[in-house]
């Protein structure tokens, strides 16, 4: 039988759960009074997939910044990352923007971390949720991760993502360490459409165009665009939100500049 080793590292602000989404998978229990970790938390659990024992090393990091110059030690031959929110707590939400920064300045840039198989994981799935599931999703999606959601309370989700985790970690190991693409129905060009539309500071910057672009301008840059995040032939989250904006960005554009809509 063969074997395989996998580094897995958790990233998220604290006390969003990832120690007790581990100990619900490893030890099948949950613990209820919250405990700081301190630097880094270490375990190791196995699994037989196919023909390959992996052996999964878990490295628990503190999502504490004063645990910082600890936790930057251990980003070396990572594999998996499980990047954790809390769907209860936006605040744990719109971090993740920071710890995909420090992912990726620590592991050497967003082409090495295009290597590494990582899961946005929103937890406590249990509680009344904040952060909906369609910007969660299109955030992960976008930077090209995995997303699933979960209850470290009652297990819910948790050996979903830990199936997936071992499954597709043998997966790239038998494709030479290289990631199959994973099949979707929207495309790459889809999801970063949709956010620079979302995004756009003014109606000019959601179309795409300069200060002294033209009627004929903003009609072929609406059309070009509407090509690409039309619900009715865009199944990307956020389209349907994208296509309103662009909508109102185009009328009130042709509305100023005199021209029919």
């Amino acid at each position: 039988m063969k074997s395989l080793r996998v580094k897995l590292i958790t990233l998220g602000n604290t006390e969003v759960g990832k120690s007790c989404i581990i100990k619900r998978y490893c030890e099948k229990r949950f613990v209820s009074k919250y405990l700081m970790t301190i630097g880094i938390d270490y375990g190791v659990t196995k699994l037989k997939v196919k023909n390959c024992m992996v052996k999964l090393n878990i490295f628990d990091m503190s999502g504490n910044s004063i645990f910082y110059e600890v936790r930057n030690e251990f980003y070396t031959d990572t594999n998996c990352v499980l990047l954790v929110y809390d769907v209860s707590n936006k605040e744990s939400f719109h971090a993740l923007e920071t710890w995909y920064e420090e992912l990726s300045r620590e592991i050497g840039g967003e082409k090495e971390l295009s290597k590494l198989l990582v899961f946005v994981i929103g937890n406590k799935c249990d509680k009344n949720k904040v952060v909906p599931e369609s910007d969660a999703r299109f955030w992960a999606e976008r930077k090209g991760f995995l997303f699933f959601q979960c209850s470290a309370f009652d297990g819910n989700g948790v050996n979903e993502i830990f199936e997936n985790l071992f499954t597709k970690s043998v997966e790239i190991h038998e494709n030479g360490g290289r990631k199959a693409e994973e099949n979707s129905s929207y495309s790459r060009e889809e999801l970063e459409t949709i956010q620079r539309i979302i995004s756009g500071r003014d109606n000019l910057e959601k179309l795409g165009l300069s200060y002294n672009a033209s009627r004929e301008d903003v009609n072929k840059a609406y059309r070009k665009l509407a090509g690409i995040v039309h619900p009715d032939k865009c199944s990307a989250p956020k389209s349907e939100e994208a296509f309103k904006l662009l909508v109102q960005a185009k009328s009130s554009l042709l509305s100023k500049m005199g021209g029919d809509r």
